[in-house]
């Protein structure tokens, strides 16, 4: 009995059981979907007429404003504009014409209309007659008419241009909306002048303050390039970017949400097809849906108080059968990671139970089996790598020796002498006992052995310089680091230029933690594109690359990047090489290793 009442399966009963609940909870969901999306529709339909409505407003204030536009079509104007002269009755009489539209359409936000030709000579209800002291088509505005004389121009503040007053009125603030129209010859219709109506923009925040969206939300106007032109001033720092704009409204109207301050906001927008303005209002998204909001709080309250007594026994059951499966879950999850000591403490005799133990020994042998696989692949990269520095190229064996039987049939005995003795304490330092660490004083005689060979080969074009610090030779090196370097120096430097060429070996210290020793010739160089695949190929694993990849023309040993992955595997990063050039000039390979 005991060991029916322990099992999973038992367990599973009872908690299949307890979801007999589920049922009630889908409703609950259900409903609240269904009243929230309803609710939250008809907020942001209605929201959305308040922004058409303001669309509308601004659309016919500016559809009446421009009846003053038929100023342009009025005889005695065009004669004014079009004559040299001008009279004050002819002045005084358009003057009057402007009173009579006024007293017409009651235009209570017109500032001011002014009238100019291409001359200079121009009109306006605040100045009378006056002259231009410059040409008119300084204006861009005007440009822009002169090449499509059928627009009318509706131009914001933040758009204004200091010669849109043309009589030299200012107005406090420039919160000035212009309608700015060009003026033709009734026969031709070719642009004689253009008039320019100034009207208050505080026509413009009586519409959008006179409505709100809930409780903080907002109305503002915003030009074709998502930029506010009219906005509340308290209200600066709570405007949406252009971008955001932009990206948003791609359609005439709409809405859409987007998070604004750590706030998610509701956006609505209507677009006016007269201005290309976008009327737009934001508001906090909870207050948009907040009747919504209500109707979750009593949905949830109802189902919870009606499931009160599953999920009182869904708590009895938690301690027996979720904890320890989330606790296995979690420890998994640590394992996946890469965390091999997230092992699990064991209880009861259930099948978690068994599991867990399962589990536990899983994590030991895949950690035995990892040290394993480690030690292995260290001792084949090792092994590989000292295959590597036991190569010698039988090439540089081979001329070697011909230089010898050439110096000895010549009877330059001297010179047989010293090249043996350079050849022979050359494979001494070499093959070094089998050992990988050398001091750097050894790598250095190495080097110079290598050079001597190499300048009796090739006196003609070879001299070298080894200038490293006596404080440095005691450090250890790997074995064979620089020869490879200064073989690649002489073979693809110095060998591809013409003259002499010179390969100086250098070291120092730097910033007290790494030794830097450098090999720089002033050989042919490297071309850009080669110096940044050899600089790609060093970056990649062993696995994945291979020492032709970087030096594919180097015949001389195991090249640049086999001497980069020793370094690497016994060091780490950041040891290694460091490779710099510049064509024509000359090449610099510096090797980077611990002091320590």
């Amino acid at each position: 009995m005991k060991q029916i009442f322990s099992s999973l399966r038992a367990k599973l009963l009872v908690m299949f059981i307890i979801l007999a609940s589920v049922p009630l909870l889908i409703v609950g969901v259900v409903s609240y979907q269904k009243s929230y999306h309803t609710l939250s529709d008809h907020s942001k339909a209605s929201t959305l007429l308040y922004a058409d409505q303001l669309v509308s407003d601004i659309d016919t204030l500016f559809l009446d404003t421009q009846k003053l536009l038929e100023l342009g079509t009025n005889p005695t104007v065009l004669y004014f504009l079009s004559s040299q002269t001008e009279t004050y009755t002819e002045a005084k009489e358009i003057v009057q014409t402007l009173d009579i539209y006024r007293g017409t359409y009651q235009y209570d936000s017109v500032l001011n209309i002014q009238m100019v030709n291409l001359y200079g000579k121009g009109i306006s209800e605040r100045k009378g007659v006056f002259q231009l002291d410059h040409n008119p088509l300084r204006n861009p505005h005007f440009v822009l008419l002169s090449e499509h004389p059928d627009e009318i121009l509706i131009i914001p503040p933040t758009e204004a241009s200091s010669f849109d007053r043309l009589d030299g009125f200012t107005y406090p603030g420039d919160n000035v909306i212009s309608i700015i129209a060009p003026l033709k010859q009734r026969v031709t219709h070719e642009v004689i002048g253009f008039i320019v109506i100034d009207l208050d923009d505080q026509m413009i925040e009586h519409y959008y303050n006179n409505i709100t969206i809930g409780n903080t939300g907002f109305f503002f106007v915003a030009d074709q390039s998502g930029n506010p032109i009219f906005w509340p001033e308290a209200r600066i720092g709570d405007l949406p970017s252009s971008k955001t704009l932009l990206t948003h409204t791609t359609s005439p109207r709409g809405s859409f949400t987007e998070e604004l301050n750590n706030e998610k906001q509701f956006y609505v927008y209507a677009t006016s097809e007269m201005t290309g303005w976008s009327i737009v209002g934001i508001a906090p998204l909870k207050e948009i849906i907040a009747d919504a909001i209500e109707i979750r709080l009593l949905i949830l309250l109802s189902v919870g108080l009606s499931a009160i007594f599953a999920i009182s026994l869904y708590i009895s059951l938690t301690q027996r059968i979720i904890r320890p499966l989330q606790l296995l879950k979690a420890k998994m999850r640590k394992a996946a990671d890469g965390y091999l000591e997230a092992k699990i403490k064991t209880s009861g005799q259930d099948e978690i139970a068994d599991l867990s133990d399962s589990f536990n020994t899983m994590l030991e042998n895949i950690k035995h089996l990892i040290e394993n696989n480690n030690r292995e692949q260290e001792q084949v990269k090792k092994a590989e790598l000292r295959t590597l520095q036991a190569q010698i190229n039988p090439h540089f064996l081979y001329n070697t020796l011909e230089s010898i039987i050439w110096m000895a049939e010549t009877g330059k005995n001297d010179n047989v002498i010293k090249l043996v003795k350079a050849m022979s304490q050359f494979f001494r330092i070499s093959l070094n006992k089998g050992r990988d660490w050398v001091t750097i004083q050894t790598e250095l005689e190495h080097a110079k052995s290598y050079l001597t060979i190499q300048q009796m080969r090739y006196y003609d074009i070879l001299t070298y310089e080894i200038e490293v610090d006596d404080a440095l030779y005691s450090y250890p090196i790997l074995a064979m680091t620089l020869q490879p370097l200064i073989e690649n120096a002489l073979y693809h430097g110095i060998k591809n230029k013409r003259g002499l060429g010179k390969i100086r070996v250098s070291g120092q210290i730097e910033n007290d933690y790494y030794i830097l020793l450098t090999v720089e010739d002033n050989g042919i160089g490297i071309s850009s594109e080669r110096l940044q695949h050899i600089r790609e190929s060093l970056t990649l694993p062993m696995e994945s690359s291979s020492s032709e990849q970087i030096d594919e023309e180097n015949e001389s040993g195991f090249g640049l990047f086999n001497v980069h992955q020793r370094l690497r595997l016994y060091f780490g990063e950041p040891c290694g090489l460091m490779l710099e050039s510049i064509y024509g000039e000359g090449a610099r390979v510096s090797v980077r290793i611990p002091r320590k």
